[in-house]
């Protein structure tokens, strides 16, 4: 057996997902693959009285993860995004099984899991980094949080917009008067940026877009930048604070603050089949591109090389 265990994660148990759980551990164990739940899942699955978690290890969450071999996120991309950050100090790879909505991160479909568990099984897949940003506050040492989507910079209440400088490597870029400020990674393009009008990056493009929401003149628009600079804000307002939102993490902060945000030197590993097409990704559930005469034209097969 395996000494190096694969490790079911989702943040709560939902039994409309019971099924997709059952097959995970049914392929897994006729595999001979030695397999974990994390800890608090497991306590929700016996609670809710899901028997096939009996056949399985509970792993404690206070232990080490960095020794598994695989995290298996079932649930959508917010889930992905906490299993991610449970790795992310590691090399683990992860996993993400789709059973939420539209599924960028967890692009693994319940009913190809028994194709996509034996492609993972046998090596036929490849580990994508998926990078990380760092948000500093001040002359702190330590990072505020990190984000593989994005870092929102918000108002906090009903107050009036905010002023926001941004410079980029020190280079004044130009004051957002807006309601808040998205800087998305190419991997978040799809997620808060995409919804106040920024652009589809390609998740393989290293780079950063600068999103203003709600912007108070119409000669802002979407900015994308190179990942390898550094993002400088001073945020200011007539409100005592704003809020720093980081992939569903929240933290107010006092108005006047200065915040730095560049790449960080962590990456995510995750797990992506030879299947996997960004481009379909979008087209279906985006619906990109979305447009009845191209029902009506024929696919053609690309030449082939010379």
């Amino acid at each position: 057996m395996n000494s190096k265990p694969y490790v079911i994660f989702s943040r709560h148990f939902d039994p409309q997902s019971a099924n997709t759980y059952s097959r995970i551990i049914q392929i897994l164990g006729n595999n001979n693959v030695e397999l974990a739940i994390w800890g608090t899942l497991y306590d929700q699955m016996l609670a809710a009285g899901f028997a096939d978690a009996n056949r399985v290890s509970r792993l404690d969450d206070s232990t080490d993860i960095s020794h598994a071999a695989a995290v298996l996120s079932v649930g959508g991309d917010g889930t992905f995004l906490a299993a991610a950050k449970m790795v992310m100090h590691s090399a683990v790879p992860v996993l993400g099984i789709n059973c939420g909505r539209l599924g960028f991160l967890s692009d693994v479909p319940p009913d190809a899991l028994t194709d996509a568990l034996a492609d993972v099984l046998s090596g036929n897949y490849r580990l994508v980094d998926v990078p990380v940003l760092n948000m500093y506050v001040g002359s702190q040492r330590e990072p505020l949080g990190y984000a593989i989507n994005e870092f929102a910079v918000s108002k906090c209440d009903g107050s009036s917009m905010l002023t926001v400088d941004a410079y980029v490597d020190g280079d004044f870029l130009t004051s957002y008067w807006a309601d808040g400020l998205i800087i998305a990674t190419a991997t978040g393009s799809t997620a808060y940026s995409l919804s106040v009008g920024g652009p589809i990056v390609s998740p393989s493009t290293p780079s950063l877009v600068l999103s203003p929401v709600a912007p108070h003149n119409l000669t802002i628009r979407p900015l994308v930048l190179p990942d390898n600079v550094a993002i400088t804000l001073h945020v200011d307002g007539r409100g005592d604070c704003f809020m720093v939102a980081f992939d569903g993490q929240t933290q107010l902060l006092k108005t006047g603050s200065w915040l730095r945000i560049a790449k960080s030197k962590l990456a995510v590993k995750r797990i992506q089949l030879s299947s996997y097409s960004f481009f379909a990704t979008i087209r279906e559930k985006l619906m990109w591109g979305a447009d009845m005469r191209n029902k009506q034209i024929t696919l053609h097969s690309l030449p082939p090389d010379d």
